[in-house]
């Protein structure tokens, strides 16, 4: 048994690649212990004196680096799946160059931001720590001992850089290998070679349950995305005094165009959903709506069946979708065989 073919894994290869996004910056924060003032914690009083997370630089003095990271972090999530207990995100390749340039863009602003930080480093430490004795007097404990360990919690300014980087992975699974037995010269070899064969096909099967259940979860999400789209967009169009307006009609359109690029599984039945959806009731301009009632009824109706439906499927079974979508990795052994 060759446990390497895995239809389901050659599949998901073909159609997309993980990404894994880690942005690292030092977060100017000291988690302060009633030690650090030269003070016994058992005699120090939760009630009175509120220790814990202290930020030693201001906060915006950051604040540029936490932008970029939710950035960088928020871009590549929806434009993703979460992949086996989000060990990454997967991404569908139609999505894949548009993530690499976003990402390309957002890493020259952190290696920008960064140079900046390092520049005004010293001065900002400085001013810091003049602020920090001033604190320190007001303090209770042993202020020369508080003031000495603040000053222990900031890098050299020679290395800070090294506390900064923006790293972005790319990568593919593969299956465990079947660990190829050799002939075996006693019984103790045999029964060592026979576990490795066995763990190997347990983990196998374990990754096709994982697999299995990772494209069922991408399908029912886009599928909650669909209801939840429709049920926002039928509630702002009741709130709006003036009707639909064309951002609204824009929003819908652009979900379609995102669900097709994300749709890496072949969700048919939604494809098409969506697509007469477009077809039927985003030609016409918010104003034409505005200035035809009966047009409008047609649009929340449509809205209100577009909710049903993706509910409907939320609630089916997608083991037709996994099947048709395995058949992918099963022509491509076939095509390199």
């Amino acid at each position: 048994m060759n446990t390497t073919h895995n239809p389901l894994l050659d599949a998901i290869c073909k159609k997309g690649v993980l990404v894994s996004v880690s942005i690292r910056y030092w977060r100017g924060c000291k988690r302060l212990k009633p030690e650090d003032l030269g003070l016994d914690p058992d005699k120090v009083s939760k009630r009175l004196i509120q220790l814990g997370q202290k930020r030693l630089v201001p906060k915006d003095a950051l604040s540029e680096f936490s932008l970029i990271e939710s950035r960088a972090h928020a871009m590549v999530e929806a434009s993703s799946f979460p992949f086996l207990n989000g060990i990454a995100r997967f991404v569908p390749n139609p999505r894949l160059m548009e993530i690499t340039r976003n990402l390309d863009g957002l890493r020259h602003d952190f290696e920008v931001a960064t140079e900046g930080f390092a520049s005004g480093y010293a001065p900002l430490r400085d001013k810091a720590m003049a602020e920090w004795r001033e604190v320190a007097r007001q303090l209770p404990g042993n202020a020369d001992h508080l003031i000495a360990t603040i000053e222990q919690s900031f890098p050299a300014a020679g290395s800070i850089t090294k506390r900064f980087s923006f790293e972005v992975q790319m990568f593919q699974i593969t299956a465990p290998d079947n660990l190829h037995l050799e002939i075996a010269d006693g019984v103790a070899e045999y029964e060592a070679s026979e576990n490795r064969r066995k763990i190997a096909e347990q983990a196998t099967q374990r990754l096709q349950s994982d697999l299995d259940g990772f494209v069922r979860e991408s399908v029912a999400s886009l599928r909650r995305e669909t209801a939840h789209l429709a049920t926002d967009v039928l509630a702002t169009i009741d709130q709006s005094k003036n009707g639909v307006h064309q951002r609204t009609l824009n929003r819908l359109s652009s979900f379609i165009d995102s669900f097709r690029a994300l749709n890496f599984a072949g969700d048919q039945q939604l494809e098409s959903t969506l697509e007469r959806f477009r077809r039927d009731l985003l030609q016409r301009s918010a104003e034409e709506y505005r200035n035809n009632p009966g047009a409008m009824a047609s649009l929340t109706d449509g809205l209100n069946r577009l909710r049903e439906n993706a509910v409907e499927m939320v609630r089916g079974d997608a083991t037709d979708i996994v099947s048709r979508f395995g058949q992918v990795g099963v022509r491509r052994l076939a095509a390199v065989g």
